[in-house]
């Protein structure tokens, strides 16, 4: 398999973007790198002719862009999915630098045959803590920390560059081909998943969903580290059946 196919299974997810001329700044930084798939969670504005003139030959993938209404919509079908962030929040995951969230992208890629996203956030807000949730890799750009606005346009080349490189490989030449890993859950099966978990432990009494404590938000960061495979999201949810089940006998 050419170590390039894998940017095919890449989305690039820009969310609740306000200026249409970044969405066309988006496209052309995504094709000089090879990238095609664009995705939109409710845009301002799009189409928009200032996005068409900002593509600049990249009308493509403008033409090609999905157009959804949530991050939970657009990050449907795939299996791990990096954000950009440039703040530091509270219960955050270990944040990587481009180069290696690039690389575990594509290996990632490579790997399960699976999709993968790269998420960008609102030019002025970025992306919500609630959206940062739904993405197991946060990824910071070292910028100058006197100055670390960077366009959106910009951060989007950035990263494209830094996956189409780790997609070559070392000095150009693409990856050897290696054994699959086991098949990695996807979005929506963890997302299931996470319904269930908290179903569960509301029924049992031990989550108070008056006072819920970031419980959830917690558990989401465990199992975001863990990176669940398809059988074991399968396993888990047998577990709670099991204990749904068991409560349900005692009742």
């Amino acid at each position: 398999m050419n170590g390039l196919s894998t940017l095919d299974r890449v989305r690039v997810v820009l969310s609740r973007t306000s200026h249409p001329g970044n969405i066309g700044a988006a496209a052309r930084a995504m094709k000089t790198m090879g990238l095609a798939r664009l995705w939109l969670v409710s845009p301002a504005s799009f189409p928009d002719p200032v996005a068409e003139a900002r593509a600049s030959g990249a009308g493509d993938v403008l033409a090609g862009a999905r157009v959804v209404g949530s991050l939970q919509e657009a990050l449907s079908g795939t299996v791990l999915a990096a954000a950009l962030t440039a703040r530091r929040r509270d219960l955050s995951l270990e944040r990587l630098e481009p180069r290696a969230a690039a690389a575990e992208l594509v290996q990632c890629s490579r790997n399960t045959c699976g999709e993968v996203a790269l998420v960008f956030g609102n030019e002025a807000s970025g992306l919500s803590n609630e959206e940062l949730g739904l993405c197991a890799l946060p990824v910071t750009i070292p910028a100058n920390p006197a100055y670390a606005s960077l366009n959106l346009g910009a951060a989007v080349q950035l990263m494209c560059y830094e996956l189409r490189l780790a997609a070559m490989g070392q000095g150009g030449e693409p990856f050897l081909p290696i054994a699959p890993l086991p098949e990695a859950a996807t979005h929506d099966e963890t997302e299931h998943f996470f319904a269930h978990l908290e179903s569960s432990i509301v029924a049992s009494g031990f989550l108070d969903p008056a006072k819920p404590r970031r419980l959830m938000a917690r558990l989401r960061r465990l199992f975001a580290r863990a990176r669940l495979e398809k059988e074991e999201v399968a396993i888990l949810r047998g577990i709670l059946s099991s204990f749904d089940a068991g409560m349900k006998n005692k009742q």
